[in-house]
């Protein structure tokens, strides 16, 4: 029979040997590019590095399937525990109204006396808000000796800009916070403060807010530098319409953004440090390979799993045993990180899951399955990074939270484009390591601000966030 099924064999007889041994090679070679293109074409973020604001509509529903009918009707069920709005304190109130009832609901008869415990309703509103605009009136004197004119100075503490610190700090939160462009930020102006400002002085004070923040955010990076373990990212970025780079270094309580020109190694060394006993935690992109103690991300291998499992060749059985492996792993350690499992517990439990992933990459590395069987090996050679939070107490098995916090720059870039200058870039690093880094410590991002640039115009060094 002829191994080309369309082809009758009395036609494939007639070929040279030499002739069907290279149509076969070519086809081979079709039907690999075909198999590429269709595992490009699948891919999605369960399956590769892609965003889930990528996926179209049908890989979302298979993410997140919608819940079966209960059978119970909306809203808060019978027995459930009321959540109300906690009360303004009485000192906080601006004005208090008695009102009491004049007649008998039941027979319309006079009612007279006090409710020792009346219910207390109350209703929250916020007044037209215009900015307190103070003017500062500089005289000039001619001296009647000499005859020079002399204008006086503004007092202390007084901007010489037209705005005081507190407006810009929000001017500066609206973005960093917010992720909102120049132009709706000269809208929000507009429509919250009645405040007519251009977009060229809104690039003016983005910039003095970046000179304003640089010692703040050194010395957040300087401290993620020096701590025992931490998370790291990176992110495509735009700069003057060049590719750029936005990286992320995170610990528990700090977070420094830094826009760079690359994605290599070098860059990640200015973040991390070079101390050889620092635990990193990140994806296997190489620009990390330089890093002796690192935790590979588990949420990034499940979407290598998921992959194998998708390609629906020879090792996709591989991913399904590592797939199922990573789930059994993630159930006891959630367990012990929500406080319902001991330490030794949940490494009795892991130590026999780590045994059969190791034995499944084996398997998978001699597959046939060309891409299925890369991946197994280069896990195989970097396998102690799998497990370096197995050794090494209080580390986290996935880089979610360096990808959480790139999370927000990722919407802002996406909604703005980008920087158009190295100013901007250092703007948009330093306000957004600002923002989250209060966000961390439970600190009000408006009033850090505010207090950043009153130190400022008082000449005075800005204050800590450690």
């Amino acid at each position: 029979m002829s191994p080309l099924s369309s082809i009758p064999e009395s036609l494939w007889n007639t070929v040279s040997p030499e002739a069907q041994t290279a149509i076969l090679a070519v086809i081979a070679s079709l039907e690999k590019r075909i198999a590429d293109l269709e595992a490009q074409l699948n891919q999605n973020s369960t399956n590769s590095s892609k965003p889930p604001s990528s996926d179209p509509p049908a890989v979302k529903v298979k993410r997140r399937p919608p819940a079966p009918p209960s059978g119970r009707r909306r809203g808060g069920q019978p027995g459930h525990k009321r959540h109300t709005r906690a009360l303004v304190p009485p000192d906080q109130i601006r004005e208090t109204f008695e009102i009491k009832p004049t007649e008998c609901g039941g027979c319309g008869a006079p009612l007279v006396g006090q409710d020792p415990g009346p219910v207390r309703h109350q209703v929250d509103e916020v007044p037209p808000i215009r900015p307190d605009v103070d003017e500062y009136r500089l005289h000039r004197l001619t001296c009647p000796d000499c005859g020079a004119t002399t204008r006086a100075a503004l007092p202390p503490g007084v901007p010489t800009g037209p705005f005081g610190p507190r407006l810009r700090a929000i001017l500066a939160m609206f973005a960093g916070s917010y992720r909102l462009a120049k132009r709706p930020i000269r809208q929000l102006a507009s429509d919250l403060f009645g405040l007519d400002i251009s977009l060229g002085m809104i690039s003016k004070l983005e910039r003095q807010a970046a000179e304003v923040l640089e010692p703040v955010v050194a010395e957040v990076a300087a401290a993620i530098k020096a701590a025992p373990s931490a998370h790291i990212d990176e992110t495509s970025w735009t700069e003057a319409n060049e590719k750029a780079w936005l990286w992320v270094g995170r610990t528990e309580d700090l977070t420094a953004f830094t826009i760079a020109d690359n994605r290599g190694a070098d860059v990640a060394r200015s973040i991390l440090g070079t101390d050889k006993t620092k635990v990193a935690i990140s994806d296997r992109f190489p620009s990390y390979d330089w890093i002796e103690r690192r935790q590979y991300c588990w949420s990034h291998l499940r979407r290598d799993f998921q992959a194998m499992i998708d390609r629906r060749d020879d090792g996709s059985a591989i991913g399904s045993e590592l797939l199922g492996a990573s789930d059994r792993l993630f159930h006891w350690w959630h367990k012990y990180r929500d406080g319902a499992m001991a330490w030794s517990t949940f490494l009795g439990y892991a130590r026999p899951i780590r045994w059969g992933v190791r034995q499944a990459l084996e398997r998978g590395s001699a597959c046939a399955g060309e891409k299925t069987a890369a991946t197994c090996r280069s896990l195989l050679e970097g396998e102690e990074h799998l497990w370096t939070f197995l050794r090494v107490r209080g580390i986290e098995p996935t880089n979610n939270a360096a990808e959480r916090a790139l999370r927000h720059a990722v919407l802002w870039r996406k909604s703005s484009g980008g920087t158009a200058s190295e100013w901007g870039s250092r703007f948009v690093e330093r306000v957004l390591s600002v923002a989250a880094t209060c966000r961390q410590r439970g600190r009000n991002v408006l009033e850090y601000l505010a207090a950043c640039f009153r130190a400022r115009v008082m000449s005075e060094p800005s204050p800590s966030l450690l």
